[in-house]
């Protein structure tokens, strides 16, 4: 259970990966921030199942066992979130998207997964 629950975790976070890479390379920026940030997540939930071999109910619960325990990852976290609700009621741009798309980046090669 727990290795497929890796496996579609890992997956998912490749699959919207790409379809943020395409949504920015369109201009599409709030589309592809809100897909940086559900990598982002996807991948802070692999982190947490294998370092802390549990699931995370709800961002909530990802946030509280990442500040516990992995402040680097929460400060990222953190930070991307207010993006990520900013994608409902702004326009967000170019930069915005880079930064969530480093920061999926950073979490991938934490987690040794090749893009």
């Amino acid at each position: 259970m727990r290795e497929e629950l890796k496996k579609i975790l890992k997956e998912n976070s490749l699959e919207y990966y790409e379809n943020a890479l395409e949504a920015e390379n369109k201009g599409d920026y709030n589309t592809s921030v809100t897909l940086f940030f559900k990598t982002i997540g996807s991948l802070a939930d692999l982190y947490i199942l294998i370092y802390e071999e549990k699931i995370p109910s709800n961002h909530a619960e990802r946030f509280r066992l990442l500040e516990n325990k992995h402040r680097e990852i929460y400060s990222m976290l953190d930070r991307d979130f207010s993006f990520y609700q900013d994608s409902y009621k702004a326009k967000l741009n170019k930069e915005t998207s880079r930064l969530l798309k480093n920061d999926a980046k950073k979490l991938f090669g934490i987690l040794k997964i090749n893009i």
